[in-house]
């Protein structure tokens, strides 16, 4: 291997529900400096969706984990082969195929760990499905924590707002049970650390949201603030963590504190990111922090209808491509 070819950085991409836009999106890829970039997919899917999309591909496979820059072709759609357990269809979802989704997770995940790659970016998958097919899956972020024994933390970021999340996908009525304050600390204890470690932010400013209307109205709309968050907020505020809050969700994303701060946390899924997407939506990317790697992910859904149609916009996948090579450099 040259000098240069090991300085690169090496993304393994999941091309997500194969009856959905993902394998669409990795077709058309900027080119980014000192990055190497590989689909996991399957070659008879893909080759079929490079065809019904009238594009001029071609695809160089590598079969072979352990010599992936060796052989790695710049002018090419580089691909890890994994075979579909099933036919596949454009829209047309297949429960049998459910096992290939998730075995592109664990195989781009043990590239990870084993360090032949430097990232995981996901494409989108069908949570329905694979719940369908027998398989207990809640989403990306917990799955590939529980595969890592990790802790981990769910945020989706634009250029100018990042939203952590305390709980991620999660029934409304199980969400204040959830948040105790160990788990409170540390959420906010791997998110500090990210925006110092990875991000590069010296001292970082985290709004922290109430989780009940008016952040809890002094005990009058719920205790959660009081008996939980506040006392959390303070004990790390002691450990020099920049913290403000418990502030209510609906004045907290204004300009007002927003252009001072690194990162919100929220406490519940659809109270931090509806802000974030109407400000980002295709632009955002989902990060999952608390991982022994860098993974990120696009902010959108399989788009069944929309799949080997020419319609789907990749420009999701660009953004987490772009922020997985950063965070890579930095990490």
């Amino acid at each position: 291997m040259s000098k240069q070819s090991a300085t690169r950085k090496k993304i393994v991409i999941t091309s997500g529900e194969p009856a959905g836009i993902g394998p669409d999106i990795c077709l058309n890829l900027p080119d980014i400096e000192n990055t190497e970039l590989y689909i996991i997919t399957d070659r008879v899917l893909i080759n079929e969706r490079i065809s019904q999309l009238s594009e001029n591909i071609k695809i160089n496979v590598h079969q072979d984990t352990d010599k992936l820059s060796e052989f790695y072709q710049k002018d090419k759609l580089n691909i890890i082969p994994l075979d579909l357990q099933s036919t596949s269809r454009p829209g047309i979802l297949n429960p049998e195929n459910s096992r290939y989704v998730l075995q592109m997770l664990d195989l781009a995940s043990d590239l990870c760990r084993q360090k032949k790659v430097n990232a995981m970016v996901t494409g989108p998958v069908q949570k329905s499905i694979i719940n369908d097919a027998g398989f207990n899956f809640t989403g990306h972020t917990e799955y590939l924590a529980d595969k890592s024994a990790a802790t981990p933390v769910m945020m989706l970021a634009t250029q100018s707002l990042r939203v952590a999340l305390a709980t991620t996908h999660l029934p409304l009525k199980d969400v204040s049970q959830a948040i105790t304050k160990e788990s409170l600390t540390e959420t906010l204890t791997i998110l500090h650390a990210f925006l110092k470690q990875q991000v590069g932010i010296k001292k970082p400013k985290i709004l922290v949201c109430g989780l009940n209307p008016h952040a809890g109205e002094n005990g009058n709309l719920g205790n959660e603030e009081i008996d939980t968050i506040i006392p959390v907020i303070e004990k790390l505020k002691k450990m020099n963590m920049d913290l403000l809050g418990p502030l209510p969700a609906d004045t907290l994303f204004t300009s007002k504190y927003l252009d001072k701060a690194d990162a919100v946390l929220a406490m519940y899924h659809d109270q931090g990111l509806p802000v974030l997407k109407f400000s980002g939506f295709g632009k955002a990317v989902n990060v999952t922090l608390g991982l022994p790697f860098v993974r990120t992910s696009v902010d959108h859904g399989t788009a069944l209808d929309l799949a080997a149609s020419g319609q789907a916009s990749n420009s999701s996948l660009i953004e987490a491509i772009s922020m997985a090579a950063q965070l890579s450099h930095n990490r």
